[in-house]
């Protein structure tokens, strides 16, 4: 398997924003290839694009999480901080999908599924996600899924 140009473009980047200066933007890049190093190591293999994209996807939502602790702590400058490297990480995160796209997703997933009562759920959760790969919130989603089923 050849070199993954995600991981290629990452290096690039790192190197770029160390000469730039960008402290923020390099630090971000390099948790984000750590993240990379630490999973090749569990999988012990070298990761393709879509792994690499999933790596992003989980640091993005560790983003998201430390941004809505620091906002009820107080702690703007932590919040400016982590919005920061959340905006550098979704550059590498494969692009979300719509409200219509969730909409037609779970829609497809009811009909393929024949769910019909919230007993159900976890077809069609294993359906959309199965599918939508990094590209939803497991929790927005589920939360539709719940209203459309009944729970």
């Amino acid at each position: 398997m050849g070199e993954s140009t995600l991981k290629a473009r990452l290096q690039r980047e790192m190197h770029e924003a160390l000469k730039a200066g960008d402290k923020v933007r390099l630090g971000a890049l390099r948790m984000l290839s750590a993240a990379i190093t630490n999973r090749e190591k569990e999988v012990l293999h070298e990761l393709s694009d879509d792994e690499v994209r999933e790596v992003a996807v989980r640091e993005v939502k560790r983003r998201n999480e430390s941004i809505e602790a620091f906002e009820k702590g107080g702690r703007a400058d932590l919040v400016e901080k982590e919005t920061a490297e959340r905006k550098v990480l979704n550059a590498y995160a494969p692009v979300p999908l719509s409200e219509a796209e969730v909409d037609a997703l779970i829609d497809e997933a009811l009909a393929a599924t024949g769910a019909s009562g919230p007993k159900e759920m976890g077809k069609v959760m294993g359906f959309v996600m199965g599918k939508a790969k990094g590209k939803v919130d497991g929790a927005a989603i589920q939360a539709k899924v719940r209203a459309r089923l009944g729970g």
